[in-house]
């Protein structure tokens, strides 16, 4: 049985690979469907980099979604699920990457409410989780798993219609894929060097080790926070099945170019 391993204190990013290799609450490491799944994707890897964008592939083709949740959904369920929001992804992701041999984690960033917007009217703040895995020895970072291509491609086409650098949770000028060597992020740099960038939360094994943590009951009430995402998540995913149908009625018309 893997041993359950306990989550560092905010931005606590244990550099050593060995602590983020195990199960925990929402890596369900001995699932058997999710050891298959990961068996099928890399056994005709011969490196550890091609694993690692074996894995990420199948998890970045994933449809996003913005999905009804009374609570967080453990690998398995994602994997079942057949699409997610990013939570759901990164916990895939790194649940996938652990149990091929690689060591993963997910750092949660804090950006400005207008990075969503398209997506989320009126929001302040959002955080998202960046997924980080050790390959060729260091720790390689990406966002980009975040987006399947349809909707990348359709929301890079939809900033350029309105005339907007960000929104849809990218950058026009963002990466579009991660190559396994160097970090790609969908908001074209590291958040270190984005304006919009609020906090960096640290680094973490699963999003419930984030959602317990104490910086983050400082700021939040997990009850009224879920309540409030699923009062905007039908709103959201109709928007984003829109934006990838292509279809404008995707960005409300307050939103348009010069309104």
């Amino acid at each position: 049985m893997q041993a359950l391993v306990a989550s560092p204190p905010p931005h606590e990013c244990i550099p050593d690979p060995g602590h983020w290799r195990g199960s925990s609450g929402l890596l369900d490491l001995e699932d058997t469907r999710l050891r298959l799944r990961a068996r099928a994707l890399t056994q005709l890897c011969k490196t550890e980099r091609e694993k690692a964008l074996a894995i990420y592939a199948f998890v970045k083709r994933m449809p996003l979604g913005k999905p009804l949740k009374l609570r967080l959904r453990t690998a398995r369920e994602v994997l079942d699920s057949g699409s997610g929001d990013s939570p759901d992804k990164a916990t895939l992701a790194v649940a996938l990457l652990r149990l091929a041999g690689i060591a993963a984690r997910m750092r949660y960033v804090e950006y400005r409410g207008e990075v969503l917007r398209g997506l989320v009217p009126h929001l302040a703040s959002g955080s998202r989780p960046v997924l980080e895995a050790w390959v060729g020895g260091c720790w390689v970072h990406t966002d980009t798993y975040i987006f399947d291509p349809p909707y990348m491609a359709a929301a890079r086409q939809r900033l350029k219609e309105l005339g907007w650098e960000r929104g849809f949770g990218i950058d026009r000028l963002g990466h579009s894929v991660w190559n396994g060597s160097d970090a790609a992020w969908a908001l074209a740099v590291p958040p270190e060097q984005d304006p919009m960038c609020i906090q960096d939360h640290g680094c973490w094994h699963d999003p419930h080790g984030f959602e317990t943590s104490e910086g983050f009951l400082r700021k939040h009430r997990p009850l009224t926070r879920r309540m409030h995402w699923n009062m905007l998540a039908p709103r959201m995913d109709r928007t984003i099945r829109e934006l990838r149908a292509g279809d404008a009625a995707a960005v409300p018309i307050g939103q348009r170019r010069g309104l």
